[in-house]
């Protein structure tokens, strides 16, 4: 139970985080795509460019080569609509432009590239006007452009796998030995073995988990040896005390005020007594010393602690089990759960009203009768934190409802009905989710 609430717990912690080696792999998917586009642009656009100076050099090329033919024949008019020669009067720049003009071979209208100027040759000026169809060009260019797109994404898919799986392989150990963590066990005596890796960093983080690990085991170990000697320790010098006063108290040469005095160390013995056992069951608690879990049938848990108490208390308590409530948990805390629910309503019940107790299908409510709210309701369940001033009081008995309820993941609270002059602690059963 506890470890599946744990696990519960980290996976609601890593809800919106991912998995290394996917972090990793699409880091790299983002980055070649990246690299994919910004290439195939800019090999399109140095493309586009190469094969234009190659046209317009061809351009050039072909316009001189008219003009050669116009100093020997003035009579030449070209290859329409490639290349034209026309006399004129009026001087002209070389002007390169993209037009569109109708091809009879072709039966189309098709782009091209246009170099127009003037040249005076023996004494007259000619316009000659040379052309270079674009359409080819640009077939060129989309071809290159799709090749060499084809061969990157193949690259790319090949890559990505290949640095997937080598990937994998680099990681491994780094995974194998996190599982390894997962179900190491503070309770257990065996050392944590973790996988060797050839990698500078994994061992180095290796060697350190294996330090942390045994120190923690080592510290685990000690705490609970102390806790257990505590236990002991303290339970025969109390236990022998109580014996004495008993024997003072039964004696004959005892007067009244030595009596009081007595019984009132008797009473502080008794607390002291209580207050160990309660301090003891919280370092138990911590130290996940509860690991026998069983089905627990509340109704009837419930059913025997009231009669227990009916037997020291005069106060009615009203069981309310028109639902039947099982948990899992430990059968230990589960008794302490619930007597310690019930101790806490009878000490701070009003002039002995009846307590109600109400089963739910996942809940349980203590209620018992107030006079007026908690000045700090949000303290009620720290330790030793108490609002009443009742000597019995050890101001952990709530503290340990909350320590039980957060081993399992219930949810303990608290609140205070004006209306109806009620203090009423309710049980969650559903876990945190």
């Amino acid at each position: 139970m506890v470890a599946a609430i744990n696990s519960l717990q980290i996976n609601n912690s890593t809800k919106n985080k991912t998995r290394l080696l996917r972090k990793v792999s699409k880091t790299f998917l983002v980055t070649s795509i990246l690299i994919m586009i910004l290439s195939g642009i800019a090999l399109f656009i140095y493309t586009r460019s190469l094969l234009l100076n190659e046209i317009e050099e061809e351009l050039y090329s072909n316009k001189d080569r008219v003009e050669r033919l116009l100093e020997s024949n003035p009579q030449i008019v070209g290859i329409p609509p490639i290349m034209m020669a026309e006399k004129t009067n009026i001087a002209q720049k070389n002007i390169l432009v993209d037009t569109l003009i109708y091809d009879p071979l072709q039966d189309e209208v098709e782009l091209f590239r246009q170099l127009s100027g003037t040249k005076n040759i023996n004494g007259q000026e000619y316009k000659i006007t040379v052309r270079a169809m674009v359409i080819e060009s640009e077939d060129i260019l989309f071809a290159i452009v799709l090749t060499f797109s084809t061969i990157i994404f193949f690259a790319f898919i090949f890559l990505f796998y290949l640095n997937k799986s080598r990937n994998e392989k680099l990681w491994k150990p780094f995974f194998v030995n996190l599982e390894k963590l997962k179900s190491f066990s503070l309770k257990s005596d065996q050392t944590l073995h973790l996988s060797e890796s050839n990698i500078i960093e994994f061992d180095e983080l290796n060697k350190e988990m294996l330090v942390l690990t045994n120190q923690v085991q080592v510290d685990y170990r000690n705490l609970k040896q102390f806790t257990e000697d505590v236990s002991h320790e303290m339970r025969t010098p109390l236990a022998i005390m109580q014996v004495k006063i008993d024997t003072l108290i039964n004696g004959e040469n005892i007067n009244e005020g030595q009596f009081e005095q007595l019984n009132s160390l008797q009473s502080d013995i008794q607390r002291l007594k209580q207050l160990n056992n309660r301090l003891i069951l919280l370092a138990k608690i911590d130290n996940h010393q509860f690991t026998e879990n069983e089905t627990i049938f509340v109704n009837e848990m419930l059913t025997q602690s009231i009669n227990n108490f009916k037997e020291i208390t005069q106060t009615s308590i009203n069981l309310d089990d028109n639902h039947e409530l099982k948990i899992v948990m430990d059968r230990t805390l589960a008794s302490v759960l619930l007597n310690n629910l019930l101790t806490n309503a009878l000490k701070h019940n009003l002039n002995n009203l009846p307590i109600s107790v109400l089963i739910y299908e996942r809940s349980l409510q203590v209620i018992n009768d107030g006079t007026t709210a908690l000045n700090h309701p949000e303290n009620i369940f720290d330790r030793f934190y108490k609002e009443s001033k009742k000597p019995d009081s050890t101001g952990l008995g709530l503290s340990i409802v909350k320590k039980i309820c957060d081993y399992y993941g219930f949810v303990p609270s608290y609140r205070f009905e004006h209306n109806k002059k009620q203090h009423i602690f309710e049980i969650d059963f559903n876990e945190k989710k």
